[in-house]
């Protein structure tokens, strides 16, 4: 199957290709074929990635040399090993099931054929980032998921009073800050190593001084946190739900913000020459996690409320790879993408039967109406809250975990910090469920009419749901699994010959024995108990409505107001930053229209006015010319006659 990896990007690539065309040329009568197109291009895809997964052999495939200037050659070359493979099976796996959706969400828009294309490249572009073999193809895929993000967020641009726009825009300029810290970071290494490909910069990592890797290392997460939204470039995520939910569902889960886990697991190898970066990246995560979740607390939006959880749960992997656990950041991008693309799919299927409300206060007493939405949300939920045996409970338990035992100073703070943030998310998890399905309905039903989603729709959700409950078999602690005979972690097992500086999930004594499973367990316990009281306390406050939180709000009137403001982040950017730029750009284009356009604009009147003048010399009377050649000859008379004396 070797020959064969091109074609998970370039299947989806065609299939944009033939709906774009179908957009132009084809007429309304095939908008429906663009979009069976597109899931049979996003399908075939993952049959591949997965025939190549099955396989177990890494793989390798050069089309072309790109670049080749003096010592620098760049071939166009896709590399399909662990990591990249168990990526490429998530993104396909996930942008296929969020294609069947998006063929019932989707099914009344007049321009549903240029949204498959759009949906289409976005996973081609996905595919080109994780399974480019160098930084230079792997930024290719970057830049493309930003084009794409822009255009799929602001697809409704015409909407909503511009919303969408804006939305993209600010998603599109957000990320260019971190691209070019990328670009940056890219530069210095082939300066210091004279190569960019993944195998020959870890060959040669070992001659990186220590200083310069920091440098190069810290350049590189803050291009990850642009795309994976951390602080302070978490901005334009939240914004994001202002394009079709299913476009949330492919952002948020399964593609473009977790390039950035992507680009640091890949590179971990580097990482690991600098103790100083990692700190940074553990630390800046953790803030991030805890931050979001206190947002996530108090919006009204539900998609709003999935946004900031999905802020917050990136922040847990990069803690992960912050403690050097990437394995566990892996292990979580598969959890998260299959209960988070469930959660926005589910909240699609809601707004959907809800005729375009989101506002949770406006909902209530739903699973009566959407049962399949119901059980397949509140699975997702209880994933994402961390509720015992869940997948998530398992990938979260994992990262709290390794941070603890990371031996480095601020292990236990860090571990505080991402099990504040654990109570935090099981609490608003419960609250979002039971103000959207609990409780007597906050509208009336006879002129909303609820009403449950078709099966194009549903069943995708029934899928994930399956997923989101099976999937941390793929991370089962060893400890658990003792009593089977000796049984590794599947997932670290599975990537340890990738990641180079990931190390054993259970601490190790010299001789290779558990150094404390009691611990583990212990550890393990605790996060059960947070999630449960987490839970709980979501449930028991908010099951009967807003009211009796109500009374709460009013003894935390300001701390309330400051995280439903969203900490007022916006407005600081708008005061601080927005607002200076947009003062110097129109200083910077009156400078261009009346110095520098003054100054060229200037120069041509001048020569014009002087033509102007000089045409009345050319009037064409004979005897005008005559006078002027006769004055003529005189000047130069004279002149000779004053050089002879």
């Amino acid at each position: 199957m070797q020959d064969m990896i091109f074609l998970i990007p370039c299947l989806p690539l065609g299939g944009a290709l033939l709906c774009a065309l179908i957009y132009a040329w084809g007429g309304s009568g095939l908008q429906d074929l663009a979009g069976k197109i597109a899931a049979a291009a996003v399908g075939t895809a993952f049959a591949i990635t997965l025939a190549d997964f099955i396989g177990g052999e890494s793989l390798h495939q050069e089309l072309f040399t790109w670049i080749a200037v003096d010592t620098l050659e760049i071939p166009l070359e896709f590399t399909l090993d662990p990591l990249s493979g168990f990526m490429a099976l998530i993104v396909t796996g996930v942008g296929f099931l969020i294609h069947v959706y998006s063929l019932g969400y989707m099914a009344d828009d007049d321009a549903r054929a240029k949204y498959f294309a759009y949906l289409n490249l976005f996973i081609a572009a996905m595919s080109v980032l994780i399974l480019g073999s160098s930084l230079p193809v792997m930024f290719i895929g970057w830049e493309g998921v930003g084009l794409m993000s822009y255009l799929l967020i602001g697809f409704w641009y015409d909407k909503d009073d511009g919303r969408p726009a804006k939305a993209g825009q600010k998603a599109f300029i957000a990320n260019r800050v971190g691209d070019l810290a990328f670009l940056l970071g890219m530069f210095l290494l082939f300066t210091e190593l004279d190569t960019v490909s993944f195998a020959g910069m870890q060959t040669s990592a070992d001659k990186l001084d220590p200083e310069i890797a920091t440098w190069a290392c810290l350049l590189l997460f803050v291009g990850a946190t642009g795309k994976s939204a951390q602080l302070p470039l978490y901005v334009w995520l939240p914004d994001a739900t202002a394009g079709p939910t299913p476009v949330s569902a492919l952002i948020h889960a399964a593609t473009m913000v977790t390039a950035g886990i992507y680009m640091l697991c890949r590179t971990s190898f580097l990482f690991a020459l600098s103790p100083t970066a990692m700190l940074v990246v553990a630390v800046v995560g953790a803030v991030t996690a805890l931050f979001a979740a206190t947002i996530a607390l108090a919006q009204r939006d539900i998609k709003k409320i999935l946004a900031y959880s999905t802020v917050s749960q990136l922040g847990y992997m990069f803690l992960a790879c912050g403690v050097g656990a990437y394995s566990a950041a892996i292990f979580h991008v598969a959890t998260h993408a299959f209960f988070k693309a469930l959660l926005f799919l589910g909240a699609g299927s809601i707004i959907h039967g809800m005729h375009g409300e989101q506002d949770v206060m406006r909902m209530g007493g739903l699973r009566k109406f959407m049962p399949v939405t119901w059980i397949t949300f509140l699975i997702g939920s209880l994933c994402l809250a961390g509720f015992p045996l869940t997948s998530g409970f398992f990938s979260t338990d994992e990262i709290l975990w390794e941070t603890a035992m990371a031996g480095t100073q601020p292990a236990l703070l860090l571990w505080g910090v991402g099990a504040i943030t654990a109570l935090l998310t099981a609490f608003y998890s419960f609250r979002l469920v039971s103000l959207t399905f609990l409780g007597e309905p906050r509208f009336v039903p006879a002129e909303v009419h609820p009403h449950e989603s078709p099966k194009s729709m549903t069943v995708p959700l029934v899928i994930l749901a399956g997923l989101a409950l099976v999937g941390g078999a793929l991370g089962l602690p060893e400890h658990l699994l003792e009593p089977l005979g000796h049984i590794p972690n599947w997932i670290h097992h599975y990537l340890e010959p990738v990641i180079t500086s990931a190390h054993p999930l259970v601490p190790t004594d010299g001789d290779g024995h558990t150094m404390s499973t009691a611990a583990e367990g212990l550890f393990m316990f605790y996060s059960s108990i947070i999630a449960v009281v987490g839970i709980l306390g979501g449930y028991m406050l908010f099951q009967r409505g807003p009211d009796r939180a109500g009374v709460l709000v009013a003894k935390m009137r300001p701390l309330h107001t400051l995280v439903a403001g969203k900490w007022f982040v916006d407005e600081i950017y708008e005061l601080f930053v927005l607002a200076p730029l947009a003062i110097l750009a129109r200083a910077a284009a009156w400078f261009d229209l009346h110095i520098v356009d003054g100054l060229v604009n200037g120069v041509g009147s001048m020569s014009r006015r002087c033509a102007h003048k000089t045409a009345r010399l050319h009037d064409g009377h004979l005897q005008t010319y005559a006078l002027w050649m006769a004055a003529g000859t005189a000047i130069i008379l004279g002149i000779v006659v004053v050089q002879l004396l």
